[in-house]
């Protein structure tokens, strides 16, 4: 036997109505939440449209961004676009080339023969720099690994030894100071669009120590001797220098001496002296007596420089000397006295 069923109250008809009417109001509504879409800066990316509707009962598609129109497709025309960049694929809308710019929410709508919409959807587009390989690099010194990335947009950088992650950072550089070296090292950089990764094995014996200490050695090593050579060089400078400076003054003061050695030359006689008085004794032809200006001036040329003290004690021009005259040979003599006695 059939159990009757409960009629339903005016409350539930009332609620069962509203929900039936939201349902199909609904049906090719925009969706309220868009759909979040990653791409690559300067790479080419399709906006897909799920559940697409036959292409026999499809008449248009229009693609908007922000409320503007980007691209539109009928089916009795062909396609058409406001930039070149913009391209629609079955039903999807590629965009070419993506710039920092493209980003933002995309919405489409597809009309069919009637010209009724049957499908909305809306896509939020961001866009992303690609990630570079991380480079790793150590300093044995201070026992620190470096992981770099140069490029990307917001990448995640990892740390890894051993499979064990040891540090992570939303930067790009990361700085670890390790506790061993039994194991390589991995760096991974990442973001939206891709993932990066690098390993290296680091190796810190003492000769490569020592090598960083030779280079220091012999670095510091060329500029000492840069210094020293400077240094020489301007000593040897001055010395010379000085040593010309006190042969100058040595040859100053060496012709200063001479001058006052020297010291004033006598007067020569004026002409208009006159002569000293004749001697009474005759002289021989071959000792005949020179002018008294040449005589004094063979006495002065034979006669000794005098001294400083005497030059200065002399005033005036020097006296003649008289001149010595030689003996009568003694048969001369006799022969004067003879007639004198007779």
């Amino acid at each position: 036997m059939r159990k009757p069923v409960p009629k339903m109250s005016v409350p539930q008809k009332i609620l069962a109505s509203f929900l039936l009417i939201f349902s199909f109001s609904a049906e090719g509504a925009v969706s309220q939440d868009p759909r979040t879409i990653w791409g690559a800066l300067g790479q080419d990316i399709i906006l897909e449209t799920p559940g697409s509707q036959p292409s026999d009962a499809i008449n248009e598609i229009r693609w908007e961004k922000e409320g503007t129109m980007v691209a539109q497709m009928r089916k009795d025309k062909r396609s058409s676009q406001q930039d070149k960049s913009y391209e629609i694929l079955n039903e999807g809308l590629k965009i070419k080339h993506l710039k920092r710019n493209d980003g933002g929410t995309y919405n489409v709508t597809v009309y069919d023969t009637g010209g009724k919409s049957v499908l909305q959807r809306a896509f939020d587009l961001r866009i992303q720099e690609m990630v570079s390989k991380p480079k790793i690099s150590w300093d044995c010194r201070n026992t620190t690994l470096t992981c770099e990335t140069e490029k990307g947009t917001d990448p995640q950088l990892k740390l890894f030894q051993s499979e064990k992650e040891l540090k992570t950072g939303t930067q790009k550089v990361i700085r670890y100071k390790w506790a061993n070296l039994n194991a390589a090292f991995k760096c991974t950089a990442s973001n939206r669009i891709n993932e990066e990764s690098s390993m290296a094995a680091i190796s810190c014996s003492e000769k490569g120590l020592s090598m960083y200490v030779i280079i220091g050695t012999c670095g510091g090593g060329v500029l000492l001797l840069i210094f020293v050579s400077l240094l020489i060089f301007h000593l040897r400078k001055r010395k010379k220098q000085s040593s010309r400076r006190n042969g100058e003054q040595l040859e100053i003061k060496a012709h200063r001496m001479t001058s006052e050695e020297r010291g004033p030359r006598p007067h020569q006689m004026p002409a208009s002296q006159p002569p000293p008085p004749p001697l009474h004794r005759s002289q021989a032809p071959s000792q005949r007596p020179l002018p008294p200006g040449h005589r004094v001036q063979n006495q002065q040329k034979k006669r000794p420089l005098p001294t400083g003290t005497q030059v200065h004690q002399q005033k005036g021009p020097p006296l003649p000397r008289p001149r010595v005259q030689p003996k009568p040979p003694s048969g001369d003599a006799e022969n004067t006295m003879s007639p004198s006695s007779s």
